[in-house]
């Protein structure tokens, strides 16, 4: 009996000792599923896939685009994300926003996305599911003085078939795409159709503060978005016709126009200096803090969800 109780004992302390050496690896090893999770793509797999093809056959479904172009836009976005341009006149700036946070989430799933779209006609991201219609696709690679969006036909096509797919109330009047309609409110974007886009194709959780024509409410506007800044991505849906003062305009409308993405924010004294993401390159900003609230309609504070919550 004595030998059994030791060889009882002996074997506890076995399993003790497992268990107390395992506990760690299991949570080492619960923190990197969780990392894991919230990783959806890399830029380097993305730039390891894209580099891999050296020439497109012409598509079946956008006569008026050029492979080689193509192949050329989609690379270049791959390796210089901050080159994604919604075009000089157009109304795809929400669309340009969205872009780069694809860009910044899932750039593998962007190329893929992309070459589907050009190969099959269809294609299905996230949660939503793109059937663009005849008009588009004989638009898209027709685009002209529109900057550097002419020259770039992955960018026509993709711009013009989230405007296709994507309404919101700006979109009620003109629902079916004619040409020049890149510059009408068929491709206009309001806040609550930004948000949703982001909400529909990228794992994120957005809160979202303001509206088309209500500035969010804020006691201290620089400290409200410093806090989010840092634990997320901030869009910010600002006017424009404000910012970018043209000498022969009399009447400044305050409306919202235009969507950035904020990449740095800090303030000494009086002054706020942004860095933000616009246009196909970052822009400094420095404003006082009631010009800034005056001009910012939206806050979307974008934050990762795990890919097994999605």
């Amino acid at each position: 009996m004595k030998k059994k109780g030791i060889l009882f004992q002996f074997v506890i302390s076995l399993l003790i000792l497992n268990f107390s050496v395992s506990c760690p690896v299991l949570a080492i090893n619960k923190i990197n599923l969780l990392h894991d999770s919230l990783v959806t793509s890399t830029n380097q797999e993305a730039i390891e896939f894209i580099d891999k093809i050296r020439e497109l056959k012409p598509s079946a479904y956008w006569p008026n685009i050029k492979p080689v172009f193509f192949l050329q836009n989609l690379k270049s976005n791959i390796h210089q994300p901050l080159s994604v341009y919604p075009g000089r006149g157009t109304n795809f700036c929400g669309y340009g926003a969205l872009t780069y946070l694809i860009l910044q989430d899932d750039p593998l799933g962007y190329v893929k996305l992309l070459l589907q779209l050009y190969n099959e006609g269809k294609a299905t991201f996230g949660k939503s599911t793109f059937k663009p219609s005849e008009p588009v696709r004989m638009a898209a690679g027709t685009l002209r003085f529109k900057g550097i969006l002419d020259v770039k036909p992955a960018e026509q096509m993709w711009y013009l078939c989230l405007a296709d797919h994507f309404k919101g109330y700006l979109n009620f009047f003109n629902r079916k795409y004619d040409p020049g309609d890149e510059d009408r409110f068929w491709a206009s974007v309001n806040y609550a159709k930004f948000n949703r886009m982001v909400r529909k194709l990228l794992r994120y959780n957005v809160d979202a503060r303001g509206a088309d024509l209500i500035r969010p409410h804020s006691s201290n506007i620089y400290e409200n978005i410093s806090a989010k800044l840092k634990t997320g991505i901030v869009v910010l849906y600002i006017n424009n016709r404000i910012l970018h003062k043209k000498k022969l305009e009399k009447i400044k409308l305050a409306i919202p126009t235009h969507f950035v993405i904020l990449r740095e924010i800090r303030k000494v004294d009086n002054t706020i200096t942004l860095v933000y993401w616009d246009y196909g390159g970052n822009t400094l900003l420095e404003v006082r803090p009631y010009f800034l609230k005056k001009i910012i309609f939206g806050i979307s504070h974008c934050t990762k969800t795990a890919v097994h919550e999605k």
